[in-house]
């Protein structure tokens, strides 16, 4: 009788329960990599009982090799799953193939350097955290579901839906609630224009966390003290957040720091431009001045700069939708994403 794990040649451990950017990635990932015949399966606690998994009974199974292959692939995406899968290679001498993808954008330590010199290949989820390795990777790009994040029929029909008034246009910004993701540059650059612009709000979804709390409010109490509450909304965390970014005409990605970032990519997704911050993938992202525009962090000038154009111009606001919603769809396809991990796999699986 064949074991459970004959047919598996990828194994996807996740060994931490908090939820992260890796965690989504494994979720949104491995559906798809499976319908594209990768054969993944998942090791570790934190994740959904919908996934494939396998168990910490079933790791002798690892000894053996999947049916027609001399090897399986062991894909990390933590120093915390490196390290075992070095383990399990170099010590125990289970026929693995060490896959890590990094999305850091710092300098790497020495521990992290020598677990990174281990692996057989290493996938970047930008140019620009490639540049922060010390050795040959693979860029691959993240990508999103374009059938959940995509456009709607009627873009004043909603934000009916969501309770906004369909007479006023709306700029957005989603996310954790935090100074890290320049919140506080969303709120100044809208309390700058907003007043010029009567038939534009703002609208910032997303939770603060109790260590952020005292942030939130302190933003709050200033859009207050300018008369603005009516037009700069906090609407808090959402689980339908494709359906807010269907009642946005603009959104603002103002981060101080990012390791990929997804909220742009989901806006384009649904045909609204972006404005971003140069930070973590964002430039990568977006075709400055087609989908929308790049500018320096931490900077409410440069924002308002950017921003205004758009609020004044809107032939300048529709062509820019059109242009993000198609560049979205042409390059940013989780399937596009799965595709090239699969081929990464098979170079690996069929390497000596």
């Amino acid at each position: 009788m064949p074991s459970r794990l004959s047919q598996v040649s990828v194994i996807a451990p996740h060994f931490k329960r908090r939820l992260s950017g890796v965690t989504s990635t494994v979720i949104q990932l491995v559906p798809v990599q499976n319908r594209l015949g990768q054969r993944v399966t998942t090791l570790g606690p934190g994740l959904p009982a919908s996934l494939p998994f396998m168990g910490w009974l079933d790791v002798p199974q690892l000894w053996k090799a999947p049916e027609g292959q001399s090897h399986r692939v062991w894909h990390a995406r933590r120093n915390i799953e490196m390290l075992p899968g070095i383990i399990l290679r170099d010590v125990l001498r289970m026929p693995l193939k060490l896959l890590f993808t990094s999305a850091s954008q710092r300098q790497h330590t020495g521990w992290t350097k020598w677990l990174i010199s281990r692996m057989d290949h290493v996938i970047a989820v930008s140019a620009k955290t490639a540049s922060y390795l010390e050795r040959e990777s693979t860029v691959i790009l993240h990508g999103i579901d374009l059938e959940r994040f995509s456009p709607p029929l009627n873009r004043q029909e909603a934000k009916q839906k969501v309770g906004l008034d369909p007479a006023f246009n709306y700029i957005g910004c989603f996310g954790r609630v935090r100074h890290q993701k320049g919140t506080d540059i969303f709120v100044d650059t809208m309390l700058r224009l907003l007043p010029a612009h009567p038939l534009w709000k703002a609208v910032i979804a997303g939770r603060a966390t109790a260590k952020h709390a005292a942030f939130e409010e302190e933003l709050k109490a200033k859009v207050k003290a300018a008369g603005l509450s009516e037009r700069i909304l906090f609407v808090g965390e959402h689980t339908n957040i494709p359906e807010w970014y269907r009642a946005l005409d603009l959104f603002i990605a103002p981060q101080r720091w990012e390791g990929f970032g997804l909220t742009p990519l989901e806006a384009m997704a649904t045909g609204v431009p972006v404005i971003a911050s140069d930070v973590g993938a964002f430039p990568e992202l977006i075709v400055d001045g087609q989908t929308g525009r790049i500018v320096g962090r931490d900077s409410v000038d440069r924002f308002v700069e950017a921003a205004e154009p758009y609020l004044q111009d809107d032939g300048l606001l529709s062509a820019s939708a059109t242009s993000a919603l198609t560049h979205a769809r042409q390059n940013f396809s989780i399937e596009r994403e799965a595709t090239a991990i699969g081929q990464v796999y098979a170079r690996l699986l069929k390497a000596d």
